[in-house]
């Protein structure tokens, strides 16, 4: 499941992606159904797991992360990213990558902030699912 995206897509790239099984959330759409909504759609993607997540920094509107090589205004805030990862605890998460940092385009840092702060997301997940008290 992707979700996010807000770039233009060939229509056939956009059919093509969806034929592999791969389901997309734009942006705005994202924006219009909620954290809630969203998490429980990638519930019914995932199931149980096991799964991967690869956080792209760009998924998130500039304002929250501008450091990255392909900067797109209308993305997700930190506190929706931060609120869907929450909601997906005991998912059996087998990894997770952040990608799209890009800290030469971002003298004040509030990329590589956002960034360490999915990871912690994800390590408390992680840290969720094996019981820890206070995940």
């Amino acid at each position: 499941i992707q979700i996010g995206i807000r770039s233009p897509v060939q229509r056939e790239v956009w059919d093509w992606t969806l034929s592999r099984g791969v389901s997309i959330v734009t942006a705005q759409q994202a924006h219009a159904a909620g954290p809630d909504a969203l998490a429980a759609q990638v519930r019914a993607v995932l199931g149980e797991g096991p799964a991967y997540l690869s956080f792209d920094i760009d998924a998130l509107d500039p304002a929250f992360a501008p450091g990255t090589g392909t900067p797109e205004v209308g993305g997700l805030a930190t506190w929706q990213v931060q609120a869907i990862l929450r909601r997906l605890a005991g998912i059996a998460f087998a990894g997770m990558d952040v990608v799209e940092v890009a800290p030469a385009h971002d003298s004040a840092e509030i990329t590589a902030l956002a960034a360490a702060t999915m990871a912690w997301e994800y390590l408390a997940l992680l840290g969720a699912r094996a019981g820890a008290v206070g995940a």
